[in-house]
């Protein structure tokens, strides 16, 4: 990538196949530079990973931690602290890629921007096999985990300005990242404006046909938890028409180990885009 816009971008670029540099990053942040996003969509609101919650399970790595449900448009007076409780699986993304995700990394083609990346599995498996990759993550522990595992990341929201905007082969939004803002068309939209022309986004759907637009927290076992933020989960058909509205067309679909993904793509110029579906190519397991 050329035309380095800041400090994060240049560790980014220099770190190469076959790269002896394992030190950590300076980030820079700008947090009064937002983004534009489509005119009449509002900038979703909240940063939610970075409660205490969430940062002592990544520094242990393991749960057990869950996504309380607190309200849902069907149940808008729910009281705080009711609903109902959704596995995190904290183990699995503080343990090395596995089959599932190794079939996501053999279609990235770099660089590849992974948002929300967590502690950083796919970043430091995709710098391991020489392809530049860069995580975001609004968490100071998810950051600092990637960083100690060999991947580059930046600690800064997908909303804010980002390097290499509109030059990313690859955006990956993996682990109920489509919840992102509780706004899914508007992270697609916006995610839109970060990738290249030509370019794909891996995303991966609940496993069930859901479209949920709700409120929820982070919380122990113990019953510690963080502040309310918005989220969103989708299934395959929900997401389809998610990436459709937000200019995206759909590539394929494919199921590996009870996770389903798809692979979104951005039309170049004067590409025509065809109506999404819920298929789309789909591959076996």
């Amino acid at each position: 990538m050329s035309g380095v816009p800041n400090r994060a971008e240049a560790a980014l670029a220099g770190r190469t196949a076959g790269s002896a540099d394992r030190r950590p990053h300076t980030a820079v942040l700008e947090p009064g530079r937002d983004a534009v996003l489509e005119p009449g969509r509002a900038r979703p609101a909240g940063r939610p990973w970075i409660d205490d919650p969430y940062a002592r399970a990544l520094r242990a790595g393991r749960g057990p931690l869950f996504l309380r449900r607190l309200t849902t448009p069907d149940r808008p007076d729910d009281a705080v602290g009711e609903g109902d409780l959704l596995p995190l699986d904290v183990e699995r993304w503080c343990a090395a890629p596995d089959a599932a995700d190794a079939r996501v990394l053999d279609r990235c083609t770099g660089p590849v921007l992974d948002v929300g990346c967590g502690p950083g599995r796919l970043v430091a498996a995709l710098a391991a096999r020489g392809v530049r990759a860069l995580g975001v993550d609004v968490s100071p522990a998810a950051v600092a985990r990637t960083r100690r595992g060999g991947g580059a990341a930046l600690r800064r929201s997908v909303f804010d300005r980002l390097p290499g905007e509109g030059r990313w082969g690859t955006v990956l939004l993996m682990d109920g990242n489509v919840g992102i803002g509780g706004d899914p068309v508007a992270l697609l939209a916006r995610l839109r404006a970060v990738a290249a022309p030509g370019s794909r986004l891996l995303a991966e759907a609940a496993p069930h046909d859901v479209d949920e637009h709700l409120t929820v927290r982070v919380e122990d076992a113990h019953g510690r938890h963080g502040r309310p933020f918005p989220w969103a989960r989708l299934g395959a058909a929900a997401l389809c028409r998610a990436a459709g509205a937000a200019g995206w067309t759909v590539a394929g679909r494919w199921t590996a180990r009870d996770r389903t993904f798809l692979e979104l793509g951005r039309p170049l110029p004067g590409q025509r885009t065809a109506p999404p579906t819920a298929g789309g190519r789909r591959e076996r397991p």
